[in-house]
C-alpha cells in the first residue's frame, strides 16, 4: 500500500493515472489501484537475517483471504507476536528476535498472504488481523505485540477486537487506516475526487458490508484499552510514514505510552537500530515503567548516536 516501484515504473503509472485524471477520476481511481495493491516483488531475506530465519520452524498458516506462513523460535514461556508491515516479512524482525530469544521469550511471526515465502499475488489488511486472532487463538495472551509500519495498525485493530496482550510496540506506525489512502494519493497526485474514487472502490471491494469499516482501524477515535501499554518508536527521517503519526497515537494514549524518537535510521533500519532493541527489550521486560528505567539509565545503555 505504498508505492514501492522501480522509478520508471512509477513514472508510467503516475503519468497515466494523471492523464485519466483529467477526464475521469473513477478511471484515474481504477488505474491507481493496482499500485496501491502491489506486494510483488516480494522482499528477499537479507543476508543478516539469513541465520534467524533458517533457525525457524515453520508451517502453513491457514487463513480465510489466502494462506501465511508461521515462523517460531525459542520456547519460553512469554510469547512475543512480530507483525510486519506491507511488502514486508518476518526476517526484518531478526535483530528484535535474536534479542528477546536471548532474554527466554517464545517469538511468533508469520509472512502475510503474497508476502515473503507465501503464496499469492493479493492481499489485504484483513488478512493481518485474520492472522493476528488466529494466533491468539492458537497462543493465548501475548507478552506484548511487535508491529512494523502497516503490522501496528492491524496489532491495534486486533487487540481492539479482543486479541489480549500487556503491551503494542509501533514501529513506524500509523494512526489511522485513513492515512494510507491520504499518503498515497499524494504520492501518486491525485486529484481530491479521484482520491476518494480510489478509497470508495477499495473499501467496498474489501469491506462490502461494512458501513464504515474504517473506524476499526483508528487509535486516534478509538485507542488501545487501559490495561494495555504503548510503546511508539519512529524516525524523523522516515519518508514512508511521517513520525507526526506517532506523535498523534501517543498524544490519544497519554500516561500509558512512551514516544521515543530518533534520526537516521528511517522507516526499515528502525527495526536493527540499538534504542530500538534496548527499548522493546526494556518494554516486554517492565512495560512502560521499564522504558522509563531504560530513559533514566538505570538499565541498558541507549546508544549516544539514538
Amino acid at each position: 500500500m505504498a508505492l514501492s516501484m522501480s522509478v520508471p515504473m512509477r513514472r508510467t503509472a503516475v503519468g497515466a493515472v494523471h492523464a485519466a485524471d483529467r477526464f475521469s477520476p473513477a478511471l484515474a481511481a481504477s488505474l491507481a489501484a493496482p499500485v496501491f495493491e502491489r506486494t510483488r516483488p516480494a522482499r528477499q531475506v537479507r543476508h543478516g537475517e539469513q541465520a534467524v530465519h533458517l533457525a525457524a520452524s515453520r508451517e502453513r498458516l491457514a487463513l480465510p483471504h489466502g494462506d501465511g506462513v508461521l515462523y517460531e523460535w525459542g520456547s519460553g514461556a512469554r510469547t512475543v507476536l512480530l507483525v510486519h508491515g506491507w511488502r514486508g516479512r518476518a526476517s526484518q524482525f531478526a535483530p528484535i528476535i535474536r534479542e528477546l530469544r536471548a532474554s527466554g521469550c517464545h517469538l511468533v511471526a508469520f509472512d502475510a498472504p503474497a508476502h515473503g515465502d507465501s503464496g499469492g499475488r493479493r492481499t489485504d489488511i484483513r488478512s493481518w488481523t485474520e492472522a493476528i486472532t488466529r494466533l491468539h487463538l492458537k497462543y493465548g495472551r501475548f507478552e506484548a505485540i511487535v508491529g512494523h509500519s502497516l503490522g501496528s495498525l492491524a496489532a491495534m485493530a486486533a487487540v481492539r477486537d479482543g486479541v489480549s496482550t500487556r503491551g503494542v510496540v509501533g514501529l513506524a506506525p500509523m494512526a489511522s487506516g485513513r492515512y494510507l489512502f491520504d499518503a498515497f494519493a499524494d504520492g501518486m497526485g491525485l486529484s481530491a475526487a479521484a482520491a476518494a474514487a480510489q478509497r470508495e472502490q477499495y473499501t467496498r471491494r474489501v469491506f462490502p458490508h461494512a458501513i464504515d469499516p474504517w473506524q476499526r482501524f483508528d487509535s486516534i477515535a478509538a485507542p488501545l484499552p487501559r490495561d494495555v501499554g504503548l510503546l511508539l518508536l519512529h524516525d524523523r527521517d522516515d519518508r514512508e510514514i511521517g513520525a507526526a503519526q506517532s506523535e498523534l497515537l501517543h498524544a490519544a494514549h497519554g500516561d500509558r505510552s512512551r514516544l521515543m524518537l530518533s534520526s537516521g535510521s528511517g522507516h526499515v533500519r528502525l527495526l536493527a537500530a540499538d534504542r530500538t532493541l534496548d527499548a522493546v527489550s526494556a518494554f516486554v521486560d517492565g512495560g512502560v515503567d521499564g522504558v522509563d528505567r531504560l530513559e533514566r539509565g538505570e538499565e541498558r545503555t541507549v546508544s549516544a548516536a539514538a
